[in-house]
């Protein structure tokens, strides 16, 4: 693995290997490592994770952190891996910064998968209220275990799971933790998804109760030019932690390597 903090680029780590390149972005409050048991399950493929500005090793980086800016960041960031032919795999926030990447139909990409993503037209469910009670799931090491065992996940996960659950979700830097809730998670992008022009790969949790299924197949799906859908059971909104195996799968026979 060849790890690269180069200023001013967010931090990610590219493993060499098969193409396309599966390029990883991750939910709020994650990190590169949220990926660490999808990623190894695809041995042999070129991987590209990465930390978004405001993140894990990227806390320190100045703002804004808004959907455009990580999305442009991304942009950058496998400009500067030299990666050409890829795939976007998002998650949740990852999920709607990879529409935003995919809208500028960048050289080389064949398709996205966007798993438990933020959906291209925000859900009904999302008032003020909401929002700024989403805000501060994130404040204290309590509120975090809170949100993690009782929102975010559907099934149980081993200590060592749940412990970097709780650490990444508390590097944040502040401004990076209060944008997508009060901002990034409201904002309309349906324009943008629907300039789209490669397949996709719709990726629900059966139990999710922050993206649910019928949240990503009215509220998304229909914005896709070229949607398949799929949903995963049991698990909740941290798919690539709670069912690993079944996302890889899943990513595998969407993209398999050259």
């Amino acid at each position: 693995m060849h790890t690269t903090r180069q200023t001013p680029l967010p931090a990610y780590d590219h493993r060499p290997g098969a193409g396309p390149t599966l390029v990883f972005l991750h939910y709020w409050g994650g990190s590169a490592r949220t990926w660490d048991l999808v990623v190894d399950r695809l041995a042999g493929r070129d991987v590209l994770t990465v930390d978004f500005r405001g993140w894990s090793r990227s806390s320190g980086m100045p703002g804004p952190f808004t959907l455009r800016r990580l999305a442009d960041d991304t942009l950058a960031v496998m400009a500067d891996a030299g990666v050409t032919d890829h795939v976007l795999v998002g998650h949740s926030m990852g999920g709607k910064v990879a529409q935003m990447v995919a809208a500028t139909r960048p050289s080389g990409l064949r398709g996205l998968v966007l798993v438990g993503s933020g959906p291209a037209k925000p859900a009904a469910q999302i008032t003020p209220e909401y929002r700024e009670a989403l805000s501060h799931a994130y404040d204290s090491d309590e509120s975090v275990a809170g949100a993690r065992d009782h929102v975010l996940t559907a099934t149980e996960l081993p200590a060592s799971i749940k412990a970097q659950i709780a650490t990444d979700s508390r590097a944040g830097a502040d401004a990076a933790r209060t944008e997508w809730p009060l901002r990034g998670i409201a904002e309309d992008i349906t324009e943008h998804t629907r300039m789209i022009r490669v397949p996709a790969l719709v990726v629900a949790g059966e139990n999710d109760r922050v993206e649910p299924v019928d949240v990503l197949r009215d509220n998304l799906v229909p914005y896709l030019s070229q949607a398949d859908f799929m949903v995963i059971p049991h698990t909740g909104h941290l798919i690539p932690l709670e069912a690993p195996s079944d996302l890889a799968d899943a990513i595998t026979a969407f993209a398999p390597a050259a």
